[in-house]
């Protein structure tokens, strides 16, 4: 079962900073993510769009693409919000 991390407000806001979610694509397991905290709804979608400020990377990679990426067992989906720096 794919593996979810979550950084900085969104594991604050799910309560969580791990969890695995059963998925077939990245994008069941983001429905599945804010199915189950429904506070990241808004954070996470705009309509049907993932918002340009969530960063998900894939098993180290840096993903921005289609959401219907397949998944395997084995994958690590890390999902940060904005990062600023000074």
């Amino acid at each position: 079962m794919p593996r979810v991390k979550l950084f900085a407000m969104f594991r604050e806001l799910a309560g969580m900073s791990e969890l695995e979610i059963e998925a077939k694509n990245l994008r069941e397991l983001l429905e599945k993510l804010v199915a189950e905290f429904p506070k990241l709804r808004d954070l996470f979608f705009e309509g049907e769009k993932l918002r340009e400020i969530v960063h998900v990377m894939v098993n180290g990679k840096h993903f921005r693409g289609d959401l219907d990426l397949e998944l395997k067992e084995s994958d690590v989906v890390a999902i940060f919000p904005p990062v600023s720096g000074g």
